[in-house]
């Protein structure tokens, strides 16, 4: 794999399955864009930093707002698949914790399925220069509904081969939020989500994990297998909970 110091080892992953990236993993539902559109204020004449972009799975939900999206991201592939989807936005190749943005210059902050990676002290330190004052972030994940038992089993077939891996499901990145004084506690507000995807598209969406990405071959397809005889044939309903997290600068 490349080598990046910016970025968390375990996230170079990534590098090697954009496609299963874009093939397998949701977007996120229609109230929840509502709901950033909202707390955000996205709209023409705003400008919105978006950190840990990808491949532009939320960026492509908040372009019809007409808010000015800076995305950020640092890994090669992402970002070429990135600008192949979005071309007409603008992306770098910089981290949340070194932002080339001045001061104050921009009007709110989004990460999706992101802040976890993040060194969080730094990272909001950086928001915190380049916001412009009393300006909202959101935090937001695409969490799986382990209610449903095959979605339950699904996560015993993947966490054995976490490791040391960041989990956003932890909650350890809301540390950085009660050591700074520059942000308010997050808040949190929940939507259901029903994806409609294929017995392939989930096999593609668990390959896309990092650290099922970094397995030997054998052990990915051996998941990947796994994963097969787990899931109904034909298409599936894939129940998460998209969580967003708000909070903002003092």
């Amino acid at each position: 794999m490349p080598s990046d110091a910016r970025v968390h080892p375990s996230a170079l992953a990534f590098e090697r399955v954009v496609a299963d990236y874009e093939r397998g993993r949701p977007e996120f539902p229609d109230r929840a864009i509502g709901f950033l559109v909202d707390r955000l204020s996205l709209a023409p004449g705003r400008t919105l930093l978006e950190s840990g972009a990808g491949t532009g799975k939320l960026t492509r939900m908040l372009t019809p707002s007409g808010v000015r999206i800076i995305a950020v991201e640092p890994l090669p592939a992402m970002r070429e698949a990135l600008s192949r989807n979005l071309p007409d936005v603008e992306v770098l190749d910089a981290v949340a914790e070194d932002l080339p943005l001045g001061e104050d210059s921009v009007d709110a902050a989004v990460a999706a399925q992101a802040f976890h990676w993040f060194d969080g002290d730094r990272a909001l330190a950086e928001l915190a220069r380049v916001l412009v004052p009393a300006a909202p972030i959101a935090l937001v994940w695409n969490v799986r509904d382990e209610s449903v038992p095959w979605i339950r089993e699904l996560t015993g077939l993947i966490e054995p081969h976490r490791g040391d891996t960041p989990s956003h499901r932890s909650l350890r990145w809301k540390a950085a939020f009660d050591a700074s004084d520059a942000f308010l506690p997050p808040q949190l507000t929940s939507f259901p989500y029903l994806h409609a995807t294929t017995h392939e598209r989930i096999v593609a969406r668990v390959l896309s994990i990092s650290f099922i990405a970094a397995l030997a071959a054998e052990e990915r397809d051996e998941v990947a297998e796994a994963v097969r005889r787990l899931v109904a044939i034909g298409e599936v309903m894939f129940a998460y909970r998209t969580d967003v997290w708000v909070s903002r600068r003092m």
